[in-house]
């Protein structure tokens, strides 16, 4: 990468939209501003910088993040290239040495699925055709009581929790799709905050 690299990145969060029953759409969006020695040269790290961001918000919800992040930063172009289904550009602006634009990517679910599985990425990402599954993120501001508490509420709905990720007080499960309403209403119920962001239903108390 060529010295006296000047650039900003903004990342929108990865925007999952969920199409079907429960499949969902792994795609997000940046806006880019990048000034390098050439407009063409500032354009491939636009491009870069972006892929990686998106592959790192979208993918963020369905793997250890620690693992995805090292990898990803790790990552050969090419590699990652091949993970994207389609792209869009929008706004686009460029001078002789700087290149602006609103860039929109989707990922290859399957691609996806199996590069994190080459990597040794640990991840729960679904082939998103059963949609027998949803992932559910756990802020608990007591670990230890939230999460007998949790355990309690998922014990008395008869509800099949399965953790998949650990991180202080952070928890993350995949429960089937088929329990997701009771899930929802049991969690509510006892004074639980929820809200369902990009098709990942987070919880916290």
């Amino acid at each position: 990468m060529k010295k006296n690299i000047l650039r900003s990145l903004f990342i929108v969060m990865g925007a999952i939209t969920v199409v079907g029953a429960h499949a969902a759409e792994l795609s997000g969006a940046a806006s880019v501003n990048i000034t390098s020695d050439t407009a063409a040269a500032a354009k491939d790290i636009a491009f870069d910088e972006a892929r990686r961001q998106i592959i790192s918000d979208a993918l963020g919800q369905y793997a250890n993040p620690e693992q995805l992040a090292d990898i990803v930063s790790k990552a050969p172009v090419n590699d990652l290239t091949e993970l994207i289904a389609s792209s869009s550009v929008d706004g686009e602006q460029q001078s002789d040495t700087t290149y602006s634009a609103t860039i929109t990517m989707t990922i290859n679910r399957d691609a996806a699925r199996q590069w994190m599985n080459d990597n040794y990425i640990q991840n729960w990402l679904t082939d998103g055709r059963t949609g027998d599954v949803f992932v559910a993120h756990i802020v608990m501001s007591d670990k230890l009581a939230r999460w007998i508490e949790l355990n309690d509420i998922v014990r008395e709905n008869d509800i099949d929790m399965n953790t998949q990720f650990i991180n202080g007080n952070q928890i993350t499960v995949e429960i089937p799709a088929s329990q997701r309403a009771i899930f929802t209403i049991a969690v509510r119920d006892a004074g639980w905050r929820h809200a369902d962001q990009d098709g990942v239903l987070h919880i916290s108390k």
